[in-house]
């Protein structure tokens, strides 16, 4: 694997690729992350790592631009999570959400491309058993974390006895 690219930020705001010895733009941060080429964001004077902080200027830029994905209240939901016990639990929730998503956007893909050779109901069928049972998992292991581990032999919230 290669190293990832560096990108350098001057206090003057300015973000500095070192690969291609040039100055770039957020937008081109952004190019970078839909073509999936590693990279660091580094302070030029200090040599923190800033990848986060430029990250999240790019969704903010982007939810300010177009159409957001974020509404209000899932902001308000997010903001109250830090410094809450479950903040630790809402990160790995929140990543496994986004991976199943991406996956089943995958499959969904390659399901359309094969509707045409095959019925369309089963493969919506079985493209759904999959889905209830992927997030089922996933659902029954935030539950476990969220409870510590304790087996109370129920799901919280459920008088469904724990699969």
């Amino acid at each position: 694997m290669t190293e990832p690219r560096i990108i350098k930020k001057y206090p003057n705001r300015r973000l500095y690729d070192t690969a291609i010895s040039s100055y770039i733009t957020l937008e081109d941060v952004r190019r970078l992350v839909l073509d999936q080429v590693p990279f660091s964001v580094r302070d030029a004077k200090s040599g923190e790592d800033i990848t986060r902080s430029i990250l999240l200027q790019i969704i903010l830029e982007r939810e300010e631009d177009g159409e957001p994905i974020f509404s209000e209240q899932i902001l308000e939901q997010i903001i109250r999570f830090y410094g809450d016990s479950l903040q630790g639990m809402i990160t790995s929730y929140l990543e496994k959400s986004m991976s199943l998503f991406v996956e089943q956007q995958r499959r969904m893909q390659e399901q359309v491309q094969n509707v045409m050779t095959t019925d369309p109901l089963s493969v919506m069928r079985d493209m759904t058993e999959k889905n209830l049972a992927l997030w089922k998992e996933m659902q029954d292991g935030f539950f476990r974390a969220a409870s510590g581990g304790r087996g109370t032999g129920k799901r919280p919230g459920s008088s469904e006895p724990k699969s």
